[in-house]
């Protein structure tokens, strides 16, 4: 025999006391466990290699210039990508025009395209036996196998993660700032210049500090592009290839304290908001 509505009123608040908790602790489980995934293969790394790394800085001279290449190459591509991506940003973020979808769709590929994938067609692209490659290497410039390569694949696949935060930073910008400039006579790069730019100036930067902490981490594409000189993401897989685990543990264990930078950034960052 069903119950009436008015008994079913009446199991409904013991049945929600019943299950709630039930579902409060099964929930607590479920992301109490993926923390600990996440975390715990982190921990061990640092904890195996971390002081061992931190050793061989002083001593190991190939793994002091990895890292300075990682850090120089990383700023570099991460300065082009503000130089060029900060006003494709603000067009994205301030304009409607017929193509915007398929510009936006362009920025998302490298961000889904598998990294060696991203390599192999930098490669095709900027390879001695391209048009474009050759051209470069008769006027100088070789960009497989040299600095410049390696600046080349981390623009590649982390300048979308700039433009992405930029625009973001500048949609949150109320555009009647910009208006109430423009009335008081400054044009539309002064307006931009004293108002946008500042008001928008912590999510441009914190896009530049998640764009270069990509760059920085970047393997695929370089390992395709440029694998000499070595980045430190190259260096430890070399060093896992050659020497085993107990070669690379300190290399990567370097590169996981070096994210930690970023990180900190970030959160300074966010705790003003």
């Amino acid at each position: 025999m069903s119950p009436t509505a008015s008994e079913a009123a009446a199991l409904a608040p013991l049945r929600g006391s019943s299950f709630a908790p039930a579902a409060t602790v099964v929930s607590g489980l479920l992301a109490s466990l993926l923390l600990l995934f996440l975390l715990a293969p982190l921990v061990g790394l640092v904890g195996a290699g971390g002081a061992s790394g931190v050793r061989q800085l002083a001593s190991d001279a190939e793994l002091r210039g990895a890292l300075a290449l990682t850090l120089f190459t990383a700023t570099a591509a991460t300065f082009w990508a503000i130089l060029g991506g900060t006003p494709l940003a603000y067009i994205l973020a301030r304009r409607r025009f017929t193509g915007r979808a398929l510009v936006l769709a362009i920025l998302d590929l490298p961000l889904v395209v598998p990294h060696p994938v991203a390599g192999i067609a930098l490669l095709l692209v900027l390879g001695r036996a391209s048009p474009l490659g050759s051209a470069l290497l008769a006027a100088g410039l070789r960009l497989t196998g040299s600095p410049f390569g390696i600046v080349c694949a981390m623009l590649f696949v982390s300048a979308p993660l700039y433009v992405g935060g930029a625009r973001e930073a500048f949609a949150r910008v109320d555009r009647r700032y910009e208006a109430v400039a423009r009335t008081l006579g400054d044009d539309a790069w002064r307006a931009f210049r004293r108002v946008t730019l500042p008001l928008s100036l912590r999510g441009l930067t914190a896009a530049a500090i998640v764009m270069w902490a990509r760059a920085v981490s970047e393997f695929g594409a370089i390992v395709i592009l440029t694998y000499n000189p070595k980045v430190a993401s190259v260096l430890s897989y070399d060093r896992f290839t050659s020497t085993g685990l107990s070669g690379a543990l300190p290399v990567a264990a370097v590169l996981v304290l070096l994210a930690i930078v970023p990180l900190a950034m970030l959160r300074a960052l966010r705790r003003d908001d």
